[in-house]
């Protein structure tokens, strides 16, 4: 069994940002040298979340206003009035996203629907930079 783990950091604008991990995660998973096992994508953090969808400006302005209806903006949070941060919103939709993924990795490749990505949702409501750490574990290719 292979352990491998890389990071990577994104950049957010302070709105909903979606960030699409294809690259990166191909990148890791070539890298990584295993070809069978599973690959866990994690944001360390608790406003921002791990999610997969098809990565189409549609779905994606979908998607925001869904959230918007879950958890809008401009309600009253307890964790602003004790923070006054503002970013209590962000909190509770991470916390329904989530901050971890797990996929798992058949001859190199994770198994994925045709339109299917994974994506990072920064939520906050500053510009921040984003740990993201990927560590695959399974069989070396060949062996």
């Amino acid at each position: 069994m292979k352990f491998f783990t890389t990071e990577i950091t994104l950049s957010g604008t302070g709105g909903t940002d979606v960030h699409d991990l294809s690259g990166p995660l191909s990148a890791a998973l070539a890298e990584s040298g295993v070809d069978n096992g599973l690959v866990t994508l994690f944001c360390p953090g608790s406003t921002a979340g791990l999610t997969t969808i098809e990565y189409e400006s549609g779905v994606l302005e979908d998607l925001k206003a869904a959230l918007e209806r879950m958890a809008p903006r401009d309600l009253a949070y307890a964790h602003d009035a004790r923070w006054g941060d503002g970013n209590g919103y962000s909190h509770v939709r991470a916390a329904l996203v989530g901050p971890s993924l797990t996929i798992p990795l058949i001859n190199g490749r994770p198994t994925l629907g045709t339109w299917q990505q994974v994506v990072l949702l920064d939520f906050d409501n500053r510009p921040r930079q984003r740990r993201l750490v990927i560590q695959v574990a399974g069989n070396e290719a060949g062996k």
